[in-house]
């Protein structure tokens, strides 16, 4: 009895011990430094999330990693989403540009992406949509401007970021609640595409209000109309489309996603990081300066979110010619 009681004793004692070395062995998230992905060009509007993340989550140390941002573009976002695909259970490769784009493109069956492949973990912020024109376009309200586009179908070019990004999802809801149409061309990014308007290669613009932050403020472009619920401050003159008769109200979302099959503690925490860093003051004075609607959605909201959104864009997608079903 005295020697069972001693290997019992042994034997818990050495699992103790394997225990607290296997504890003590694990390293905490993150354990190596985390790499920021964003979809676009450097300067567009998710590209320049991923580097104030950044910057906020080194020097308020909310992580006690480096942070780094990669621009993997091209695809309509698909290089960025397969090489996040490709790193499937690492929680330290987070995708910035969380939005309608990642959503288009898993409905699309050629690009072979699929929101299962993602670990959604929270949306910080709506960055709305805007019709911009340039300070000398010749349509000064967007009366002005519809009625142009109706009285010659398809004359009137408008630049977008991307073929299913938000701003040609706003394009697409003007043209179905007014009966408008447009000529339509893809750039590398929301910035390009505010840029072209500015150099006059395009008439006008549906991106992120701000990708103009600087022309807007120096007066070299003008806002006909705003996607947002309510009227914005930057532009306290300019109606938002619901005021003007119409259901509309885009932005683009601004989320953050891990690739599937990470740790749940690591996705957990990384969520918990993302809600300080909403609450911080820097990322409020950013979220200020670039004109955002302040939204909060943690990892089951945001999944929520998106999932409720399917319909809209399949039907979106649809009338495009992007998807048959």
């Amino acid at each position: 009895m005295i020697r069972e009681s001693r290997f019992t004793l042994t034997v818990a004692a050495v699992c103790t011990l394997c225990t607290l070395a296997s504890f003590a062995g694990a390293q905490p998230f993150p354990s190596r430094p985390l790499e920021l992905v964003a979809h676009s060009a450097p300067g567009a509007g998710n590209d320049r999330v991923a580097r104030i993340l950044a910057e906020i989550l080194v020097r308020d140390k909310f992580v006690n990693q480096p942070v780094n941002v990669t621009n993997r573009t091209g695809g309509a976002g698909t290089v960025a989403y397969n090489y996040i695909k490709s790193k499937r259970g690492d929680p330290h490769v987070i995708l910035t540009g969380v939005s309608n784009t990642l959503l288009g493109a898993s409905l699309r069956p050629e690009f072979n992406v699929s929101l299962d492949q993602f670990t959604l973990l929270a949306m910080v912020a709506l960055d709305p949509q805007a019709v911009i024109v340039a300070a000398d376009s010749p349509y000064r309200t967007f009366k002005d401007f519809i009625d142009a586009a109706k009285r010659e179908p398809g004359t009137l070019v408008g630049s977008i970021g991307s073929p299913a990004s938000a701003g040609r999802m706003l394009l697409w809801s003007i043209e179905q609640e007014t009966g408008a149409k447009f000529k339509v061309v893809s750039m590398k990014g929301g910035a390009d595409a505010i840029i072209s308007v500015m150099g006059g290669h395009t008439h006008f613009s549906t991106e992120n209000i701000s990708e103009g932050m600087a022309a807007l403020e120096a007066k070299k472009l003008r806002v006909l109309a705003v996607s947002t619920a309510q009227r914005m401050a930057v532009v306290p003159d300019t109606p938002t489309l619901k005021e003007l008769g119409y259901n509309i109200h885009v932005g683009s979302a601004r989320g953050f996603a891990m690739p599937a099959g990470v740790p749940k503690e690591a996705a957990a925490h990384m969520e918990s990081v993302l809600e300080r860093v909403y609450h911080s003051a820097p990322w409020k004075a950013h979220a200020q300066a670039s004109y955002y609607e302040n939204v909060w959605m943690g990892s089951a909201e945001f999944t929520r979110y998106f999932n409720q959104r399917q319909e809209w864009v399949r039907n979106f997608l649809r009338s495009i010619g992007a998807v048959k079903t």
